[in-house]
């Protein structure tokens, strides 16, 4: 289920010099902030929750997933160029789960590590703190890329409705609006921070860490596998 020469392709596609720049843009930033409030305020446990959570995993992981998930096939649709990947002998499904981990990859290099790091600058880690919105990232970066995969293979618009559902309702909406958190992303990843971090650390969720996995492995399997499909019905079309 997984073609290296495919996943060549893709880390090819995802980390060319202008899609590169875009996807280091918010990390760089989220580092620089970083430093500049350790300057400011010293370590300080509740600022490092706000500025990892605030920040990190409800704008920047989503919005980091959109340029990875869509990228990762949406052009090639978009060019014409899939047909030529299509007309190979690899199977459909194997298209989609090489895309997929390359995206993933993509994703949590530029996500969980630099949160990692951030928090790492933030505070040194206190209540594991770091660790925790690091490993939230690294999930909710699983998923999105599923979900953003999925979207770049059923629009030509993936881009800007990932960008809207990213700003709009991972950022805005699911951080604030109590009835639609249980179906953030956002919270679902929170759920498994709050477990990790420390029993003192200004981290929760509104989301139970059982039914959060749950949901998180429906959005990255189901997700994966409406792709493969909507893969299938291309192929089909071409062939018409």
């Amino acid at each position: 289920m997984f073609n290296p020469t495919v996943a060549r392709l893709t880390y090819r596609a995802l980390l060319g010099r202008r899609r590169a720049l875009m996807l280091a843009a918010l990390p760089v930033l989220l580092l620089v902030v970083a430093a500049a409030v350790r300057g400011m305020t010293g370590a300080d446990d509740e600022v490092t929750s706000e500025l990892l959570g605030g920040f990190a995993l409800a704008t920047m992981v989503p919005l980091v997933g959109v340029i990875a998930g869509t990228g990762a096939i949406g052009p090639e649709i978009d060019d014409g160029s899939v047909v030529y990947l299509l007309a190979k002998p690899v199977k459909r499904p194997t298209i989609i789960v090489t895309k997929l981990v390359v995206a993933i990859g993509v994703t949590v290099a530029f996500t969980a590590v630099p949160v990692l790091v951030a928090g790492f600058i933030l505070n040194g880690n206190s209540q594991d703190i770091a660790v925790a919105f690091a490993l939230a990232a690294a999930v909710a970066s699983i998923a999105y890329s599923a979900l953003f995969l999925l979207l770049g293979t059923v629009s030509r618009h993936a881009v800007v409705i990932g960008l809207g559902y990213a700003l709009i309702w991972e950022a805005l909406v699911g951080s604030l609006v109590e009835g639609a958190k249980t179906l953030s992303v956002q919270q679902w990843a929170l759920a498994l921070a709050e477990k990790v971090a420390g029993n003192g650390a200004d981290v929760s969720s509104s989301v139970a860490l059982p039914a959060a996995l749950v949901l998180l492995a429906v959005v990255t399997v189901g997700g994966t596998w409406f792709a493969g499909q909507k893969l299938r019905t291309l192929t089909l079309a071409g062939e018409e």
